[in-house]
């Protein structure tokens, strides 16, 4: 064997050591989780691209695999520190926690929203003593995990409250390259306009422009207004004159790329044709409406301002359709490939 190849030989193995060990969840296991874990790992590309480390009940997943004739080669151990990199992509921690014959597939239910809630939480305590360097999970139902005992609006707050965070994190969407975030997220529409504050807008405008930098993209950030035609010089309300404009033109003398505020039904239009590559709504169907008819199949949301990458796909659990096997996995792909890629830029 010549030098050269030997060289090849040894950085391959290298990289087979360094890829990063992210937990993999299926989310609620009476939706399409178990399904989309099972395809995604299917995809030889996306299998190679890290060490994943299966979280969950063995049975779930096996009920997955074969909802979709797929069989997936892991190996199951008892321990993370069991898990040798060098030895196999796919590995398996089993929390024996959901029994197949009483979890109803498309059912909703606190029972199975306590094990997704229980199996998230041990990841991230796997996460917290840096033995994972980073956790995709497939779709949570807010309204099971509720019911389970987990009482926060989202799962984003679940996530915050095991890291001691009372602020600064905010769910991020990413689709075809461009970042959607807003300044509120899952409240009331009645109570959007009491959060709409210079402080809230200056601060959502400071975040995304972070989040977006340590993506490694340099941002440019459109901003939309809050009421109809951004407010129409005032005749349809003064928000945009008196509140978001002062916020955007501070954050542009902070040095930060941001435009608008632009009118929500033509902002969209603006994107790509304008060269944005961030959309800051001031609440959440703003924003995810828009972002999700783009492509359903290709939305991504990621945790923001959280000390280690956590990313899943945008749809939820698509109780309707769960355990069909057709479930299209690309969402799934993209946020497990877009997780990798960001703890390989040194996100956190």
């Amino acid at each position: 064997m010549n030098i050269l190849k030997k060289e090849k030989l040894k950085q391959m193995e290298e990289f087979k050591m360094t890829k990063p060990k992210i937990g993999l969840l299926y989310g609620d296991a009476a939706g399409v989780g178990p399904e989309v874990v099972a395809k995604a790992l299917n995809n030889q590309k996306i299998v190679d691209i890290a060490t994943w480390i299966l979280i969950g009940d063995e049975r779930i997943f096996n009920r997955g695999e074969k909802l979709v004739d797929i069989k997936i080669n892991y190996k199951k151990v008892n321990d993370i520190d069991e898990v040798d990199p060098a030895a196999g992509s796919i590995w398996l921690i089993d929390t024996e926690n959901t029994d197949p014959k009483e979890n109803v597939i498309g059912e909703l239910s606190g029972a199975s929203g306590k094990a997704a809630g229980d199996n998230l939480v041990y990841a991230l305590e796997l996460a917290k003593d840096k033995k994972l360097d980073g956790i995709s999970y497939g779709p949570m139902n807010k309204s099971a995990l509720f019911d389970g005992g987990f009482k926060f609006k989202d799962d984003i707050s679940l996530v915050a409250d095991v890291f001691g965070l009372e602020d600064g994190f905010m769910e991020v969407n990413v689709m075809d390259d461009i970042w959607f975030t807003r300044v509120t997220s899952h409240i009331p529409l009645k109570e959007v306009t009491d959060h709409i504050t210079k402080e809230n807008i200056l601060s959502s405008v400071e975040f995304a422009n972070e989040i977006v930098e340590k993506a490694g993209i340099k941002p440019k950030i459109a901003v939309a207004g809050l009421n109809p035609h951004a407010g129409d010089n005032g005749l349809l309300g003064s928000e945009e004159d008196e509140i978001i404009t002062p916020a955007l033109e501070e954050a542009k003398e902070n040095g930060i790329d941001v435009h608008g505020p632009f009118s929500a039904d033509t902002i969209f239009l603006r994107l790509k044709k304008e060269g944005y590559n961030c959309l800051l709504g001031m609440y959440h169907d703003q924003a995810q409406i828009g972002m999700k008819t783009m492509g359903f199949n290709k939305g991504v949301t990621i945790s923001g301002g959280l000390p280690i990458v956590i990313t899943t796909c945008a749809h939820g659990t698509a109780f309707d359709i769960a355990g069909k096997g057709i479930v299209d996995p690309s969402a799934f792909e993209e946020a497990l490939a877009l997780g990798v890629k960001l703890i390989n830029n040194g996100y956190n």
